[in-house]
């Protein structure tokens, strides 16, 4: 996902806010589809779905280009592909160059999709001699010593920089002296620009990072839950159990069972030959 700042105001001259201008490619990509396959209308649920969000706000975006469907019909697909190729400012060719043609840069050269939405790949720069005059995507590298040249005899507007970040901002203080006016900055770094200068940045690296924090965070969500399920398994610890006395049982017997002491019944003898404070006297009287 292309992430980025822009110098500019937070709506664009038609009050269209840039929240909704980054969502119209998403709409006219979901919508080309639907036109290469001949379908003629689109309710606004289905196409929210093929754009993934939600239907409400679809709807208000499309506001925003006069376009309000059809009730029970939904909207035309060739008239939306139209309206927002005209708002994207895709009725037109716009000649972009790409510096750094390096793994990445040879990629994005090669990629096929610019074409087909307005964008012509006008050149490939690069900062080693050994790649000049060398063919990618058909197209010769030509050398940064011809950069500004470049720029000007192809009314370039849009620079692609795909260099090592250490170069990356010379590079584009080079391409905004020369013309360039927006910059799409695929090095892992952040470019410093004058007012007036669009700058969306790509950095694949922290996309990954957010990805692996979720993938992260949804492990330690399982690990928690099989925790969870495995004490709730768990046997019950065993309980002692107690063994009442029977009401029934004699002193001695119910000790025996409770495990208690008890005192031993003295005979009928010594109870009659007790003093007056119970005790038994040492010689017997004749």
């Amino acid at each position: 996902m292309a992430t980025g700042r822009t110098h500019r105001p937070a709506t664009r001259s038609r009050g269209i806010p840039e929240a909704t201008v980054a969502r119209l490619p998403l709409y006219l990509r979901a919508l080309t589809a639907l036109s290469e396959r001949s379908v003629p209308t689109v309710s606004s649920e289905e196409l929210a779905a093929a754009a993934g969000v939600n239907s409400a706000k679809l709807r208000k975006d499309f506001s925003y280009l006069g376009s309000y469907g059809t009730r029970g019909v939904g909207y035309d697909v060739e008239y939306l592909v139209y309206q927002i190729s005209r708002e994207l400012g895709l009725t037109q060719d716009w000649p972009v160059v790409i510096v750094g043609i390096g793994n990445l840069g040879a990629a994005l050269a090669n990629y096929g999709g610019f074409a087909s939405r307005g964008f012509r790949v006008a050149a490939l720069i690069d900062a080693d001699p050994a790649m000049a005059g060398k063919p990618v995507a058909g197209i010769a590298v030509q050398h940064t010593d011809e950069l500004e040249s470049i720029i000007s005899d192809n009314g370039v507007s849009i620079g692609v920089i795909a260099t090592p970040a250490g170069a990356a901002q010379q590079v584009c203080e080079r391409l905004v002296a020369a013309g360039v006016t927006s910059i799409l900055n695929f090095a892992p770094t952040v470019l410093s620009v004058p007012d007036g200068v669009d700058v969306r940045k790509v950095d694949l690296s922290i996309e990954l990072q957010i990805l692996a924090f979720h993938e992260q965070r949804k492990a330690g969500e399982e690990a928690a839950q099989d925790a969870a399920q495995a004490g709730a398994t768990a046997p019950a610890p065993a309980r002692a159990s107690r063994v009442l006395p029977d009401a029934a049982a004699t002193p001695a017997t119910a000790g025996a069972a409770t495990g208690a002491a008890t005192a031993p019944v003295a005979s009928a003898d010594v109870r009659d030959n007790q003093g007056p404070d119970g005790d038994v006297p040492a010689v017997m009287p004749a």
